[in-house]
């Protein structure tokens, strides 16, 4: 099985052209995406060229119910080929057939026969290496033998698959790229985190060394800094990413600490600078109106007083020594 698994097509083979109506699409087929604008560029070229390349089938004879025997053919390598022969008008197509394969055998040549294509997006290609390791119980080291890469890239492109659905989607409709997705792929452990990177390269379109930086500075910050943060920290870091519009973050020292704000450009380092100073100078206004109300609540004692004056009380009279005196008495 394994040196079938190795087998390409060489100009040793027999050629046949058969009808592209009679051959079915391959069942074990990884690639679930193709492009209608390479199909369309294929297309062109088969209608100038031909196709240059033999497609690889399978045959099997069936008997027909009115009789006698029918040969029937299925896909093994060269999807994009067969589709873009039928867009192109062609009534048959070269292929070179192969006898006494098992499925499992078609479903090797398949996944390998699409993985050693370039421009298989890296979600269907890390699903395809994920079959081929399960069909065939192999490690990730067989299975890069198998497809000429290393361990490491087996296992890099397998993780792929362990971001959330949406995003894995978003590589396939490239949205972000395999680069995006591999850094995110350090905040896999922090959901809310990865959820807002996510979307900020999304409406950002953050280049994949910006995103690197971003999930390795939250990675590093939660292990260094987090625990050292009050509640207040933690709010007033919250309440400037939502006023900013991009990612704060406050590290803490022994000496005090840092305040890191995200920009991407000059320009957003302008609506930055411009959001900064109208939140200071919102702050001053306030400070300002809460020192003046004592103020003014002196200056209207002070009115009272000059409007409603003490009366000062009346002059003592003089004391009359006479009054008292024996001789002005009568009786």
């Amino acid at each position: 099985m394994n040196e079938d698994a190795k087998y390409v097509p060489t100009k040793y083979d027999s050629v046949f052209w058969i009808d592209v109506e009679r051959i079915q699409p391959n069942p074990y087929q990884p690639r679930r995406e193709f492009s209608e604008e390479g199909l369309t560029s294929l297309a062109e070229s088969i209608r100038q060229y031909g196709v240059l390349q033999p497609l690889v089938v399978s045959r099997t004879d069936v008997e027909k119910p009115e009789g006698g025997l029918e040969s029937l053919y299925e896909l093994i390598a060269g999807e994009r080929r067969l589709r873009a022969s039928k867009l192109a008008g062609l009534k048959q197509v070269p292929v070179v057939i192969r006898h006494g394969d098992s499925n499992l055998t078609k479903l090797e040549l398949a996944i390998i026969e699409n993985l050693q294509r370039e421009d298989l997006n890296a979600i269907d290609r890390a699903k395809a290496l994920k079959k081929l390791i399960e069909e065939f119980g192999i490690s990730h080291a067989e299975c890069a033998a198998k497809i000429g890469k290393s361990r490491e890239y087996v296992s890099n492109s397998l993780r792929l698959l362990s971001l959330p659905e949406h995003m894995q989607n978003a590589v396939v409709n490239k949205e972000i790229s395999e680069g995006h997705a591999r850094a995110l792929l350090a905040l896999n452990d922090k959901p809310e985190e990865l959820e807002t990177l996510f979307k900020e390269i999304v409406l950002k379109k953050l280049p994949v060394r910006a995103v690197e930086r971003i999930a390795r500075s939250i990675s590093q910050e939660r292990v260094r800094s987090y625990h050292r943060k009050t509640p207040e920290m933690v709010e007033i870091e919250k309440s400037l990413t939502e006023t900013l519009g991009t990612r704060v973050i406050i590290e803490t020292n022994a000496e005090g600490g840092r305040l890191l704000i995200d920009f991407f450009s000059p320009e957003d380092l302008s609506v930055l600078a411009d959001a900064l100073a109208a939140r200071t100078a919102n702050a001053q206004n306030a400070s300002a109106q809460e020192q003046h109300t004592p103020e003014e609540a002196s200056d209207t004692q002070g009115a009272e007083a000059e409007i409603d004056p003490i009366i000062p009380a009346a002059p003592d009279e003089p004391f009359d020594d006479e009054m008292y005196s024996v001789t002005n008495f009568t009786v």
